[in-house]
């Protein structure tokens, strides 16, 4: 006999998602994250960011429900909660998982400060004042782009290539493609570059030219390191998280059908 999973839920604060998470506890019982089986986020795709970041060190499988504005890494949630289909159980028990590996950034600062983060999504760097950035780009210890004149610049993960990079224009990536997404934001110089497909194992060093005067901020998802002279970024070798999916709705599917929206 198969015995039943233990489940930790988390949610957002809105008021629909603090609802599901009382009829959810009430259901199925509540254990602390740690102690569980599954984690199962119920929010949106900015609270199961947060989920990975505060409890991805766990190595505990995430199951999400859509209870936000936007749900890419989320799944199904029954109007009014009703289960009139397989229960929140079964669709764990079927659900298939998508191994996600993070970005590692690691930002050194004007102030001398060196801060590292993970990134699920993208690291991207931004100008913090109304004069465009200035960017040097090395390639495992080679520079490729001597001055990238630009709002700004990211890499971003399969995961996350249907976000932020792909509303910069950037590719949208296969899951378990080991590649990686550098994608401009608002590029002036070189005008027509438009960015590159890197193995997931490439180490990509950002050096921000002219700092002083133009002044760079370095985001890893949502954690903001201002007033960057130099960003790291490179593919976490220790490090990744488990998403379970419906199977009709798997990310593999959803990446894909990305690509054939017209």
């Amino acid at each position: 006999m198969t015995q039943t999973p233990r489940i930790a839920f988390l949610s957002s604060p809105t008021e629909g998602a603090q609802g599901a998470l009382a009829q959810l506890v009430a259901r199925y019982g509540q254990v602390e994250p740690a102690d569980a089986d599954v984690i199962c986020a119920l929010g949106g795709d900015g609270f199961m960011l947060q989920t990975l970041h505060k409890h991805g060190s766990l190595g505990k499988p995430v199951y999400g429900m859509k209870l936000g504005t936007v749900g890419f890494l989320m799944n199904h949630y029954p109007e009014d909660g009703a289960e009139t289909g397989p229960t929140l159980l079964e669709r764990i028990a079927q659900a298939e998982p998508a191994v996600l590996r993070p970005l590692e950034m690691v930002a050194s600062t004007e102030s001398g400060a060196s801060v590292g983060s993970l990134a699920y999504n993208e690291v991207s760097l931004l100008r913090q004042t109304r004069q465009a950035a200035q960017v040097r780009i090395d390639l495992n210890g080679q520079t490729r782009l001597d001055e990238l004149v630009c709002d700004g610049v990211m890499v971003a993960t399969p995961a996350g290539s249907t976000a932020y990079n792909y509303s910069a224009h950037g590719p949208i990536l296969p899951l378990g493609s080991s590649v990686i997404a550098l994608t401009p934001i608002a590029p002036f110089r070189p005008r027509r570059w438009r960015g590159a497909l890197l193995k997931a194992d490439t180490e990509v060093r950002f050096r921000i030219l002219d700092h002083y005067k133009r002044p760079v901020s370095a985001t890893a998802d949502s954690h903001e390191v201002r007033d960057v002279v130099e960003v790291t970024i490179r593919e976490s070798r220790d490090r990744t998280v488990t998403l379970l999916f419906d199977p009709e709705h798997n990310l593999e599917e959803r990446i894909l059908s990305e690509q054939f929206v017209v």
